[in-house]
C-alpha cells in the first residue's frame, strides 16, 4: 500500500504552529511573530554581551539567557524543519511499539514517560562533567560549542536516528549499518559500536561506583528508586492504566521522601548498612544492570528513568532559578591562554580538537544514538513524537551542560586550577597547590584553599579531578547563596554529588538493555532465532555478555588503580565521538537512498565537522611526540624509565612502568583501530551514496511497509487545541492511546 502523505493538522506538533483568527492556515499569528522576534533579541543581545566582554566579570544570567534564546530558537524552527520537511514524518504510520506490542521490550510508552526515559537514558556523566574540564579554556569556547553543537549536530542526529530506527522496527545501528551501508561498513559498525558500548558503560560505571562508595545517604537514596520505580510501573500497567499525572505525583513525593531519609539514614545506625565499598557497589551494579535489561521496559526501566527524570530537570531548573535570583558571576576569563597553548594542567592539547572531544555529550554523543536505536523506537506512539523526545531531550541535555559550564566558572580560578589538577603538578599541601596556581597565572592563597574545604565538610579538596566535585562546588555556591547562606555549603554540595550519581546510573541500566539489542542484533546474522529481541534464551544470554564485559573491565580497575577501565578511561571522549560519526554516517546514507539527497546536508555537514574533529585528536593521540598528548610518546617515555631503572610518576614501583607502558601501547593502538573502522565505515557509506544517486533503481531499503496507525497520541508534551479536540473527539484523556474499533452490528 503505498505511503500517504502527512498533511494538514495532523503533523501540527506544538501549539505555536496554530494559526490565529483571521490568518492563512499555516502561518504564524502576529502574537506568535511578536514572540519569537523577542526570543530572538534576548538571545542575541545575550551572545553580544558574551561576545565583547574581555578582561571584566558579567552574570551567569547572559549565558543563561544565550542558551535558553538558542534553544527556544533551534527546537521550534530547526526541528520543525527537519521534521515535518526532511523526515516527513507521519502520523498515521503505526510504530513497532504499536505493532509488535508484546509488553516487554515493544510497548507504547506515552510521550511525557518516553521523554523522561530517553533523557535519563541518554544524560550521563558527560553534560556534568566534560564542560567542567573544558572550562579551562575559558567559559566562551565550549559554551559556543555546547549550543551550537547541540542545535546543529548533537539533537539532529538523536531524532534522525531515532525516525530511521522506527522505521525498521526499531534496529539498533550497528544493524541498520550493515543493512543500510554493506557487509564491509556494517561490519566494521559492527565491532566499533559494540566495542566502544562496553567502554562507555564501563566508565560511566565507574563514575558512580566512586561517586557511591562509603555514601549511605548517596545509597539509600538511589537504591530506593528501584521499589518507587516497581510500584509506578505496575500503577500505571495495572493499578491505574494512562494516569500519568497522579503516578507522577506519587512517584515525586516518594522520591523527595527518599532523599530526605538518606541523610536521616546516614546519620543513623543504619549508616553502616548502607555504606558500601566499591567492590560490594560493582556487583549490586552488576545484578541490577541484569536484571533492568531483561524485565518487562514497562515495570522497572521505563519508570525509574522517568522517576530519575524529575530529580535531574528539577534540580537543574532549581540551579537555573538560582542564576537568575543571586545572579553569581563569571570568574573565569572568557578565553584562557590554555587555550592557545595547549598545555593545560586539567588535560592536554590544543583548544581545536579536544574542548569538543572533552564536552563530548553536552553537545554531540555517539551512545545517544544507541539509545535512539535500541529502547525508545521500540516504545514511541507516533512518529511525530520524534521532534520532542528526540531533539527536545537532547536540548535538555545541554541545558544541563550549560549549568556545568556555570558552575564551573562562578568559582574562583584558582580554586578550579587546584581542585582539577593532578597531584603531580600541584603537590599534595595547599602551601603547594597555591604556588602552582600562581605559575598558572591565578591566584589563590593556602588559606583560601583550607577554607573552602572547610566550607564543604572535606578534608581536602585539591586535586579532586573527574569534574563532579568541581558541578558540586559550583551547585553549592548557587544553592547557598539563595537557601542557607554559607552554612547550608556543605548540604548542598554533597547533595549535588549524590544528584550526579543518579545522574548516571540511569545510563547504565539502559545502556545495559541497548547493548542487549544490539548484541541480539548482531547474532540475528549468524541465528535467526536473536532477531526477536524478546527471545528469552537470547534476551538472558545477552545480557549476561554485555554486563560480563563492562562489569569485568569495572572489577578490574576497581582493584587496580592502572588496570581494568582505568587502562581505557583516556579513550572515552574519542570513543564517543567516533560513535556519533557512524551514527550519522548511517544517517546521512538513509537520507541519499531514501530520495532526500538535498536535504543530505542535513546530517552531512555535522558529519564532517565530527570526522575532522575525531580524526585529528586521533591523530594526535598516536603520533604527537607531546608525552602529555601521545600514547606512543607516552609509552616511550616510561619504557625509556625502565630502561635507565628509574620509576616515573604515577607509576610507584616499576611494575607500575611496565603496567603504565602496557596501558598506552594499548590505548595507541585501539585508538588507531578504532579509526580505521570508522574511516572503512565513511568509505562505504560514501560508497552506497554514490550507488544510489547514479543508479536511483537499485535502492533497497530496509524499511517496513506502511500499516495504518490505530493510536492517536499529541505530538508534543502538551497537546495543541487540534490534537485536544481530536482526543475527545475519540474519547481519549491527554496521554492518547489506541483507538477503540466499533461493536459489531
Amino acid at each position: 500500500m503505498p505511503e500517504p502523505e502527512a498533511t494538514g493538522t495532523q503533523q501540527a506538533g506544538t501549539q505555536e504552529d496554530v494559526a490565529s483568527p483571521g490568518t492563512a492556515p499555516g502561518s504564524p499569528s502576529p502574537k506568535s511573530i511578536a514572540v519569537w522576534v523577542l526570543v530572538a533579541l534576548i538571545g542575541a543581545i545575550a551572545w553580544g554581551v558574551l561576545a565583547i566582554s574581555r578582561g571584566e566579570e558579567i552574570s551567569a544570567a547572559w549565558l543563561l539567557a544565550a542558551a535558553v534564546g538558542s534553544y527556544a530558537i533551534g527546537y521550534r524552527f530547526y526541528a520543525r524543519f527537519i521534521a515535518h520537511r526532511v523526515l516527513k514524518v507521519d502520523p498515521t504510520r503505526a510504530t513497532p511499539a504499536e505493532r509488535l506490542d508484546n509488553g516487554v521490550d515493544f510497548h507504547p510508552t506515552d510521550r511525557r514517560v518516553l521523554f523522561g526515559h530517553h533523557f535519563a537514558a541518554v544524560a550521563g556523566a558527560g553534560p556534568l562533567v566534560g564542560p567542567v574540564l573544558a572550562a579551562q579554556m575559558g567559559y566562551l569556547p565550549g559554551t559556543i560549542w555546547i549550543v551550537a553543537g547541540v542545535i546543529f549536530a548533537g539533537a539532529v542526529q538523536d531524532m534522525v536516528t531515532l525516525f530511521f530506527s522506527t522505521r525498521r522496527d526499531g534496529r539498533s545501528l550497528g544493524q541498520m549499518a550493515r543493512d543500510e551501508i554493506g557487509p564491509v561498513g556494517g561490519v566494521a559498525a559492527l565491532i566499533a559500536v559494540f566495542t566502544i558500548m562496553i567502554i562507555l558503560l564501563a566508565v560511566l560505571g565507574l563514575v558512580i561506583v566512586n561517586a557511591l562508595a562509603h555514601s549511605p545517604w548517596g545509597v539509600f537514596s538511589i537504591g530506593m528508586t528501584i521499589p518507587i520505580a516497581l510500584f509506578m510501573g505496575f500503577y500505571l500497567r495495572v493499578l491505574r492504566p494512562g494516569r500519568v499525572t497522579e503516578v507522577s505525583v506519587i512517584g515525586v513525593a516518594l522520591l523527595l521522601l527518599a532523599i530526605v531519609a538518606g541523610g536521616w539514614v546516614a546519620e543513623s545506625s543504619l549508616a553502616s548498612t548502607f555504606t558500601l565499598e566499591k567492590e560490594t557497589l560493582v556487583l549490586w551494579m552488576i545484578g541490577y544492570g541484569f536484571f533492568a535489561s531483561v524485565l518487562p521496559v514497562w515495570m522497572l526501566l521505563a519508570p525509574r528513568d522517568y522517576l530519575s527524570t524529575f530529580m535531574k530537570i528539577g534540580t537543574i531548573a532549581l540551579m537555573a532559578l538560582g542564576v537568575v535570583i543571586a545572579m553569581p558571576t563569571l570568574k573565569m576569563p572568557a578565553v584562557t591562554d590554555f587555550a592557545t597553548r595547549g598545555d593545560g594542567p586539567v588535560f592536554a592539547g590544543s583548544m581545536f580538537p579536544f574542548v569538543f572531544i572533552t564536552i563530548a555529550c553536552g553537545a554531540l554523543s555517539g551512545f545517544h544514538s544507541l539509545v535512539s536505536s535500541g529502547t525508545t523506537p521500540k516504545m514511541i506512539q507516533k512518529e511525530t513524537q520524534v521532534r520532542v523526545i528526540g531533539y527536545g531531550a537532547m536540548l535538555t541535555e545541554s541545558f544541563v551542560a550549560i549549568m556545568a559550564m556555570i558552575a564551573a566558572t562562578i568559582i574562583d580560578p584558582g580554586l578550579f586550577f587546584a581542585v582539577n589538577s593532578p597531584g603531580g603538578v600541584i603537590g599534595t599541601t595547599v602551601q603547594t597547590a597555591s604556588q602552582a596556581v600562581s605559575n598558572f597565572g591565578f591566584a589563590i592563597t593556602p588559606d583560601a584553599l583550607a577554607l573552602a574545604a572547610k566550607e564543604v565538610e572535606e578534608a581536602s579538596l585539591l586535586s579532586r579531578t573527574g569534574g563532579a566535585p568541581t558541578f558540586a562546588l559550583g551547585m553549592s555556591e548557587i544553592f547557598s547563596s539563595v537557601i542557607g547562606g554559607a552554612g547550608m555549603k556543605a548540604f548542598w554540595y554533597h547533595f549535588a554529588i549524590m544528584f550526579e550519581a543518579l545522574f548516571i546510573l540511569t545510563t547504565v541500566d539502559a545502556g545495559t538493555r541497548v547493548g542487549r539489542f544490539m548484541l541480539q542484533d548482531t547474532l540475528g546474522n549468524v541465528h535467526k532465532s536473536f532477531k526477536n529481541v524478546s527471545w528469552k534464551p537470547g534476551v538472558w544470554l545477552a545480557s549476561a555478555v554485555v554486563v560480563g564485559g563492562w562489569g569485568y573491565f569495572l572489577w578490574v580497575g576497581i582493584k587496580d588503580p592502572l588496570g581494568g577501565i582505568n587502562q581505557l578511561f583516556p579513550l572515552f571522549g574519542i570513543a564517543n565521538q567516533l560513535l556519533a560519526a557512524v551514527a550519522l554516517a548511517v544517517c546521512t546514507t538513509l537520507l541519499v537512498k531514501s530520495g532526500r539527497l538535498k536535504w543530505a546536508w542535513v546530517t552531512g555537514v555535522p558529519l564532517a565537522w565530527d570526522v575532522a574533529v575525531t580524526l585529528t585528536a586521533s591523530y594526535q593521540k598516536v603520533f604527537s611526540d607531546d608525552v602529555k598528548v601521545g600514547f606512543f610518546a607516552q609509552r616511550d617515555k616510561y619504557q625509556g624509565g625502565i630502561d635507565a631503572g628509574k620509576v616515573l610518576p604515577p607509576a610507584k614501583n616499576m611494575d607500575d612502568m611496565h603496567t603504565v607502558v602496557t596501558n598506552a601501547t594499548v590505548d595507541g593502538v585501539l585508538s588507531a583501530l578504532f579509526a580505521v573502522l570508522i574511516i572503512i565505515v565513511l568509505a562505504d557509506a560514501a560508497r552506497t551514496c554514490l550507488k544510489a544517486v547514479a543508479n536511483p533503481e537499485s535502492v533497497r531499503l530496509s524499511e517496513v511497509p506502511w500499516t495504518e496507525s490505530k493510536i492517536i497520541a499529541p505530538a508534543g508534551l502538551i497537546p495543541t487545541a487540534a490534537e485536544r479536540a481530536e482526543l475527545a473527539a475519540a474519547g481519549l484523556d491527554s496521554g492518547g492511546g489506541r483507538v477503540k474499533e466499533p461493536a459489531a452490528s
